[in-house]
């Protein structure tokens, strides 16, 4: 069984780290965002195929330099095709059914029992739905009997809203579904092709577990709280050497003595963090310096950038020229 993994666009609410990064690879409690959407992947998924666009050669490159866990192949776009066109664009080789995810979610979900929910109810389609407060930035599901979606609304406005269960980014296809898509230009899944196909049976699986569109930087910090406060992290304990509080997750050559931290940080490999210098609830990307006696707070610093001693950064994104 394989699945399809879709890495497109172009990270506009993270930048200026992601005119260079793709959001995908930005580390969260210790390792790149897309790698921890690949754990959710249950053990019958042996391929996955990625779907890339915006900085298609980075990801290529990240993949062949830090192998993950499951065989991976890359199939990339000219232009940009929308997640429906991304879809039909690297979707020639997928199983029947196939598996599909955002690559930007944080989640606590047994895509495995997804699965088998997906083959007990004899399903053309399976879409995770998540319970949210404000819907206006998704797709939004109206559930009737045995689960069966009855409407799906694309980024309604509240008062429009069927319901508050929103497409969480995980779903399972019959591949025929790929047939619907026209090739070779843009085209919204979403929009365009899921309220067409509800007739045919879609049902929504409901997760109560964690989630987090990791598309900002607010919730980029609070998917990577979750990720340590549910333990997926890893043992996130200070090393030697740090003063303060973990969870952390800190790459083998950061250098942090005499630096102190509160809890919910990763330092990627190469960082220096000076004597004196407070992080917190930060992620400091490969090699980043942050100086003596300065404070990060609710921030990320991007790769090679440098906080100079004594400035304070709180709730800022800082590429390599911010601070010098």
């Amino acid at each position: 069984m394989k699945a399809l993994v879709l890495i497109g666009g172009f990270g506009t609410r993270l930048r200026p780290i992601t005119y260079t990064v793709p959001k995908q690879l930005i580390p969260l409690a210790g390792k790149p965002m897309l790698y921890h959407t690949l754990d959710l992947l249950p053990p019958e998924i042996d391929e996955a195929v990625f779907a890339t666009g915006y900085k298609a050669d980075v990801i290529a490159q990240y993949v062949t330099d830090h192998p993950p866990k499951v065989k991976v192949i890359t199939v990339s776009e000219a232009e940009p095709l929308g997640s429906g066109g991304g879809m039909r664009n690297a979707g020639d080789s997928m199983s029947d059914p196939f598996l599909l995810l955002n690559s930007d979610i944080v989640a606590d979900v047994d895509v495995g029992a997804m699965l088998s929910f997906h083959r007990r109810r004899e399903a053309y389609g399976t879409m995770l739905l998540a319970e949210v407060e404000d819907t206006r930035p998704y797709g939004v599901a109206a559930l009737g009997a045995n689960e069966r979606i009855e409407r799906f609304v694309e980024k309604p406005e509240p008062q429009d809203a069927p319901s508050h269960w929103i497409n969480a980014g995980i779903q399972v296809w019959n591949r025929e579904v790929l047939e619907r898509i026209p090739r070779g230009r843009m085209v919204s899944f979403e929009r365009e092709i899921v309220p067409g196909i509800l007739d045919r049976g879609l049902y929504g699986f409901c997760t109560t577990g964690y989630w987090e569109d990791a598309g900002t930087l607010e919730r980029l910090l609070r998917g990577q709280r979750l990720l340590f406060d549910s333990g997926r992290a890893g043992p996130a304990k200070l090393p030697h050497g740090a003063i303060g509080s973990g969870p952390a997750a800190f790459a083998a050559s950061a250098t942090y003595r005499g630096a102190s931290f509160g809890p919910y940080v990763t330092l990627s490999d190469g960082v220096t963090v000076e004597a004196g210098a407070h992080v917190q609830n930060s992620v400091v990307m490969e090699g980043a310096t942050i100086g003596s006696n300065a404070s990060v707070h609710g921030s990320i610093i991007g790769p090679r950038a440098r906080v100079a001693p004594g400035i304070r950064v709180d709730g800022q994104i800082l590429a390599a020229d911010a601070l010098g």
